[in-house]
């Protein structure tokens, strides 16, 4: 019997907050409300957030999913993902006369600002970031320069930098600050007048999921983490969860959910990634109630999110004549309190 609860009633502590944040339920608004003004088809590079049900789900609407932008119709409404790209492709979506609608996080463009500014003043530019995640790829794409990209000590010892060069730090939106506290020690060993990235700059939300995780495991035998296998945010919750102690797993969909889990364990935390919708969490509670009698409350952590983010200017408005914005990078919003 687990020192949570009792085997007969399964205690279930739901994570607050948890699911999506403001810039993706940004991004999905943008596809919706893009369909509504100009019709289906609407097309969308890569996918907007990193979760095959919110995917499907506008799929299902009228939205179509792209590797690249070569593949769209000429003159198409054409949407960028959350997690922002690169300058070619801005360059490609031009040339093919896209009426494009960039969905990019804001505090992912704020990044790309920060980057820019810091390579133009001179500095070696380090992106604390995973190699090949679709925001750091972009990332790298939106500064004219040579960017470094570390996820370890060990790489920030690597780096072939000078004792005296200019050095400045930025960071992939969904690592939080304990992610890279490590990281940006090692920077600032080396290079002690490195500048860096204000930490609000790092995503609030993922910041706030990870804590809610850490208080949610001193309470709880096992944790499940519902997510996208290539969700970054939800993997790393998984990994928190687990240095905290407790037994975690990814649950894509509730038929993930592996009964054997929950069959001796007396209290279960529940949280979703920022790009995991609630509907999935409310089946995986579901699968759940069929092997076990069980109890479910949320967990008060006291945080409140508040933040809300306008909507890209071509999603709030009839697009104009053709051309009117064709091939520009609108700029990027700021939160709305």
């Amino acid at each position: 019997m687990s020192e949570h609860g009792s085997n007969d009633t399964l205690r279930v502590v739901l994570a607050a907050p948890r699911g999506f944040c403001a810039g993706v339920d940004r991004a999905i608004a943008t596809v919706e409300r893009a369909l509504a003004i100009h019709g289906a088809p609407v097309y969308v590079r890569h996918e907007i957030v990193h979760n095959r049900r919110v995917c499907d789900d506008l799929r299902a609407k009228g939205a179509i999913f792209v590797d690249e932008v070569e593949a769209i119709p000429e003159g198409a409404v054409t949407i960028f993902s959350a997690h922002g790209v690169s300058r070619q492709v801005e360059r490609d979506a031009a040339a093919r006369d896209l009426r494009v609608i960039d969905a990019t996080c804001p505090l992912v463009a704020r990044v790309h600002g920060e980057g820019r500014r810091y390579a133009e003043q001179g500095h070696r530019v380090i992106l604390i970031g995973h190699e090949g995640h679709a925001e750091v790829t972009g990332t790298l794409g939106q500064i004219d320069a040579d960017v470094h990209v570390v996820d370890t000590v060990e790489a920030v010892t690597a780096l072939p930098f000078a004792a005296d060069d200019p050095v400045a730090y930025i960071s992939q939106t969904t690592l939080s600050v304990s992610d890279t506290r490590g990281i940006i020690e090692a920077i600032l060993a080396r290079w002690p007048h490195a500048r860096g990235q204000d930490t609000k700059d790092i995503c609030y939300a993922t910041q706030n999921r990870q804590q809610a995780v850490i208080e949610l495991s001193r309470e709880v035998d096992l944790v499940l983490v519902i997510g996208a296998e290539n969700s970054s945010n939800s993997n790393r919750l998984v990994e928190i969860a687990r240095a905290e102690g407790v037994a975690a797993h990814l649950v894509p969909e509730a038929e993930s959910l592996d009964p054997d889990w929950i069959a001796d364990v007396g209290a279960v935390g529940i949280t979703a990634g920022a790009s995991a919708p609630e509907i999935l969490v409310t089946e995986t509670l579901g699968r759940m109630a069929g092997y076990r009698h069980m109890v479910v409350e949320t967990a008060d952590s006291g945080i409140r999110e508040e933040v809300r983010f306008r909507l890209p200017r071509m999603a709030r408005r009839r697009a104009g004549p053709a051309g009117e914005a064709e091939g520009r990078r609108p700029r990027s919003d700021a939160p709305v309190p």
